[in-house]
Order: structure tokens, then sequence, then C-alpha cells
């Protein structure tokens, strides 16, 4: 019998995908069988992982972009079917989240956060439903937003807060609107995920390093299972919105937190 999960022969594109969560969910994608675009800013880094990811069931190319310049989304999408033939998977990983107070925040720093999580995510996610739709046999886009789409988790995020809400309705109503064309629409809320990137916030704001540990295990004291996520926490998720095991989810929003916001 063919696994609910089996992502053979399906053809994705991760952005920011060459390392964290982006690297976890094209993992857990060519783990899967499926053929796998890594598209990131870090030209090098996307290389290294693309190579490394190319040695399991999947396939992985390659290729430097960013998700704020506009056109990239259609050149992500074109690169692709240039490597592998179509688009079916499309995940709008990409995404930043400097901490600055909204009292102190200025409107380059907010424009900044709201060009690469929502307004790079509905462009990009308009040019791969285009391609969907071009090629008459549904598709899966899947946005990652986060606990912080639904309740704070600190202060200091408001306008990535305010850009992950606005991350979850953009999901919901996409999914409305593809609906009839068969490409269901997605959105998964990781909590805290151990990733390298994960304290580049606090190094930004040039906290001391007892005082970014201190913050660490506070947070860690609040998830019920009692640590961060693994990036394969948030790729095994990616797998089943990708996957036929999730052929009557459109719309949601899938926490996968630890029971963070449980408390």
């Amino acid at each position: 019998m063919t696994s609910p999960f089996d992502l053979a022969g399906k053809n994705a594109v991760v952005t920011g995908g060459a390392m964290g969560i982006g690297l976890g969910i094209a993992e857990s994608f060519v783990e899967a069988g499926a053929n796998v675009l890594i598209a990131d800013v870090d030209e090098g880094a996307a290389r290294t992982a693309a190579e490394r990811l190319g040695q399991g069931s999947g396939k992985a190319a390659w290729m430097a972009a960013d998700v704020t310049a506009d056109g990239d989304g259609q050149r992500m999408v074109d690169e692709c079917v240039a490597q592998f033939g179509s688009l079916d998977i499309f995940v709008n990983n990409a995404g930043i989240y400097p901490m600055v107070p909204a009292l102190e925040m200025t409107p380059e720093i907010f424009d900044r956060v709201y060009r690469v999580n929502l307004r790079g995510l509905v462009f990009c996610s308009k040019a791969a439903a285009s391609r969907m739709i071009e090629q008459g046999r549904g598709g899966r886009i899947i946005n990652i937003g986060s606990i912080d789409s639904f309740h704070p988790s600190a202060v200091g995020l408001a306008a990535y807060d305010s850009s992950k809400g606005a991350v979850l309705m953009f999901t919901k109503n996409f999914a409305l609107e593809l609906a009839p064309h068969g490409i269901l629409v997605n959105m998964i809320a990781p909590g805290g995920i151990e990733t390298p990137g994960a304290s580049k916030p606090l190094q930004e704001s040039q906290m001391a390093a007892d005082q970014m540990e201190a913050i660490r295990q506070q947070f860690v004291q609040q998830i019920p299972l009692g640590r961060f996520g693994a990036p394969r926490d948030i790729g095994n998720a990616a797998v089943f919105f990708a996957s036929p095991a999730s052929d009557y989810v459109t719309g949601s929003a899938l926490v996968v937190d630890g029971g963070r916001l449980l408390r």
C-alpha cells in the first residue's frame, strides 16, 4: 500500500530553505520522495544544503532568490519547472523577526518585516498558484506563520507578530479563492524551534549572553513538553500538508509548539 505521506513524483519550492526550519522542511520533503528547489538569499548556504540533501529519495536543487524582490517569486516557480518539470508544492518559509519595541520602531524596520514576512509571501503565493492553475492538477501552498499569529510571545515583536497575524488571514482567504482549482492553502504555526538563527534577534539587540540564556530558559519553562522543537518537527508537519494525508484540509493552521499556547 502507498503511504498517505508519500511525496514521490512531487516537486516543491522552499523559500529560506538553506537553514533552520526551511532546511528541516526541505530535508523531510526529500526523504518523503519529493524533488526540492531550495531558494535562499544566501547562495552558498543554498548550494551546500542542496548538495547534502541530494543524496535522499528525492532530488535537490538550489537558487539564490530574495522574496522581497519583485519577480523573484516567478523566478522560483520557473526554475522549479525547469529543474523538475512542474510545481506541486510551494512553501513560504522565509521570514525575519528583529526585536524592536514599538516605541523604538522605525518605518524602515517595519517595512522590511512586512516586505519579507507578508508581501513576499503573498506574491510568491500568487506566482505559485498561477502555475498550479495552468497545470490543471491542483497543488499545495504551505505558509509558515507562528504561535505569534495567535498570541504575542515577547515585547519587541510587534511588527513580527502583526505580520504573522496577517499571514494567518491571508492563508484563509487565499484558500477560499483557490479551492475551486483544487489548490490547498494551509499554515504551520511553529513555537520555539532550536535553530542556528533562533538567538539572532537577541544578539542584534546587544543583550548579554547571560540575559539571552535567562530568556531562553524562561521560554522553555513555559513549554509543557519541556523542550524546544527541532526543524524536523516542522518538516513533518509540512509533509502532512503536502501529502495526500491532508486532501480534505484547507485554510487551516496547525500549531506545532510543544503545548506552549496552552499556558
